[in-house]
């Protein structure tokens, strides 16, 4: 009896997170239209509109010197990293508890269609840094252990 409990407790948990991932996950894939910087670029919305999303975890170097913000050591590599994934390509959008910033930004984890994460991507790949922005917590523990593993390894931006 207590091994059924345990299983259909655990079952609805599934059952629970895959319905809460649907809900927070658009299902459709935008042509990505420009990049900004290596955490920030452009698509084209389903009314045909340029919407600009900003990743969500993720801090990379400035590419270019806007306002206060010198260019960032690696910026100019980060930008060239994701112009180079995300150049003609679509990307799937999942959201997390608040979808836009202060500066109207869509927040986002994003998929690309060989199902990158892309996000994980850059971090692991020392493109980007963590950045955690509460209340968008969702992956920032597999976020933190990807910088680890990409500090040890001497990737990207940590060589």
């Amino acid at each position: 009896m207590l091994k059924t409990q345990h299983f259909l407790h655990l079952l609805f948990f599934i059952l629970v997170s895959i319905s809460h991932l649907a809900a927070q996950t658009s299902g459709k894939w935008y042509q990505v239209s420009k990049v900004v910087d290596g955490d920030t670029f452009w698509i084209i919305n389903a009314k045909g509109e340029n919407e600009k999303i900003r990743l969500i975890g993720v801090d990379a170097p400035e590419s270019r010197k806007t306002g206060k913000k010198d260019i960032g050591f690696y910026g100019k590599e980060s930008k060239a990293y994701l112009e180079g994934i995300l150049t003609e390509k679509k990307v799937r959008l999942e959201y997390d508890v608040s979808k836009y910033d202060r500066y109207k930004r869509t927040l986002a984890y994003v998929y690309l269609e060989n199902g990158t994460f892309l996000n994980a991507h850059l971090i692991k790949n020392g493109y980007a840094s963590v950045m955690t922005i509460p209340p968008n917590v969702k992956y920032a523990d597999l976020f933190v252990k990807l910088q680890k593993e990409a500090r040890e390894k001497k990737r990207g931006l940590w060589k």
